[in-house]
């Protein structure tokens, strides 16, 4: 079996991710609520540990979706009412770091467990995994390219967030709380960096090829697939924004 043939369900989940998160990235980067992401990740992965630790895997979604809304509706309401808003979502993450780690105490693989939340491996991604993603993101991608534009307000705001909730759900089971920010912020960091391209295209192109890299490295270096995307993503991301800087500067 060519490794095309077994490794194809990862490359096209690892595309169908950095598409999805490309998508609400932008937006955060520009609103400058650049740990709202990871907030809402943290906080999902306490229902995903709950059901994990404490339910022997039961209502794992249901649980990580609750967990991921309460989040995005105390963020919503956060974001018009709080002060130092970046100062709050670094709060919910800590409270939420903290809370799994108690949480996986009581669990003999309570430190599997953790690795496993912050990035999960997804090389071997099966197929059925494949298209209920792919569904999920595609509603997702539809009601935030049409549904979002022509809103406004709180309506606006809270649509964004329980969509982003609702990704986050999705991602965190599949790939890990790290590997979702990284996603999120990396790929579109660089789409805004640079000039040439439209920021979305250019973040969606450049998050895939960088996590398609990742991908063939960990399978042939056997490496932690999850931290091998973060570090792939993070790196090239950085290297092309100062390198957009020096040219800028010129």
């Amino acid at each position: 079996m060519s490794l095309i043939e077994l490794l194809w369900p990862a490359f096209v989940l690892a595309i169908a991710l950095v598409f999805i998160h490309s998508v609400f990235g932008l937006e955060i980067i520009k609103r400058g609520v650049i740990f709202t992401d990871l907030a809402i990740g943290q906080i999902a992965a306490i229902g995903m540990a709950v059901s994990v630790a404490l339910m022997d895997g039961a209502y794992q979604s249901s649980m990580t979706f609750a967990f991921a809304v309460l989040a995005a509706l105390i963020i919503t309401w956060a974001s018009k009412r709080v002060e130092k808003i970046e100062a709050f979502i670094g709060l919910l993450y800590a409270l939420g770091i903290s809370s799994i780690m108690l949480i996986l105490a009581q669990s003999s693989e309570g430190t599997e467990l953790f690795s496993k939340l912050s990035a999960a491996d997804i090389l071997f991604t099966s197929k059925d995994e494949l298209y209920s993603s792919l569904v999920l993101y595609g509603v997702i991608g539809f009601i935030m390219f049409t549904l979002y534009p022509r809103l406004s307000g709180l309506k606006k705001e809270l649509l964004f967030f329980m969509m982003l909730a609702l990704t986050v759900t999705s991602s965190v089971q599949s790939a890990g709380v790290l590997v979702v920010f990284a996603l999120l912020i990396a790929p579109s960091y660089a789409g805004l960096s640079q000039k040439r391209f439209h920021p979305f295209v250019f973040a969606t192109l450049f998050g895939s090829l960088s996590i398609l890299v990742a991908l063939i490295a960990s399978y042939y270096l056997d490496l932690p697939t999850g931290y091998a995307i973060i570090f792939v993503s993070v790196f090239t991301s950085l290297v092309l924004v100062v390198f957009s800087s020096f040219r800028a500067v010129r």
